[in-house]
């Protein structure tokens, strides 16, 4: 039997050393501990399938939470159970005493078992979609209240529908009055766009 460890934290900037000690408290092998720092929405992640094609039946899989597993309550139950039932290997979440596979392998343990895996799971996806709607929904009242999101708007300089007319008339390159406006060709246009709308245009 080997003894092996899952650590997922959301983003590169997010530190995984709480979950590392707690895997080296169980004296894993460094090596037999897998860490992927990306999002938990799906389970296509590097470091988790190399750790699946490596479990052999009669395996042991740590994990620090159930949402370090993943935050997709119907993959979560599904990856649960290829770990379980495919691969045959034993399952424990640290956080959850109840989510250890090893105790009482009998229809209740099982029962037990798999019914708070579905609640947890639940219970994170849920979570998950909360903090979604609460961003919306806190987006949606800065926008109301004027606040602007991404990069500030290019301002253009005073004697802008001075430049336009000489660029019409083809007095003036196009690039010069990028040159001139600093702003790129996109935002040239919609600038132009605004100006003529202003004018009637």
């Amino acid at each position: 039997m080997a003894k092996y460890g899952y650590i997922r934290v959301s983003s590169s900037d997010q530190h995984e050393d709480r979950q590392v000690f707690a895997m080296q408290e169980l004296k894993i092998p460094k090596e037999n501990i897998f860490i992927d720092k990306q999002s938990g929405k799906d389970f296509d992640r590097p470091e988790y399938q190399k750790l699946v094609k490596l479990l052999q039946s009669g395996d042991l899989v740590y994990f620090k939470s159930i949402d370090r597993l993943g935050r997709n309550y119907l993959e979560i139950l599904d990856q649960w159970r290829i770990l379980t039932k495919e691969k045959g290997v034993d399952v424990v979440v640290l956080d959850m005493e109840l989510l250890d596979t090893r105790r009482e392998k009998n229809l209740l343990g099982t029962f037990i078992a798999d019914l708070v895996l579905q609640v947890l799971s639940f219970v994170a996806q849920s979570e998950r979609e909360n903090i979604r709607q609460r961003q919306a929904e806190g987006i949606k009242s800065a926008k109301a209240r004027g606040v602007r999101f991404g990069r500030p708007e290019k301002e253009v300089p005073q004697n802008f529908a001075e430049l336009i007319k000489k660029w019409e008339k083809g007095e003036m390159q196009t690039e010069k009055v990028l040159e001139i406006c600093k702003i790129g060709r996109t935002t040239l246009y919609a600038k132009l766009k605004e100006y003529k709308a202003k004018c009637g245009k």
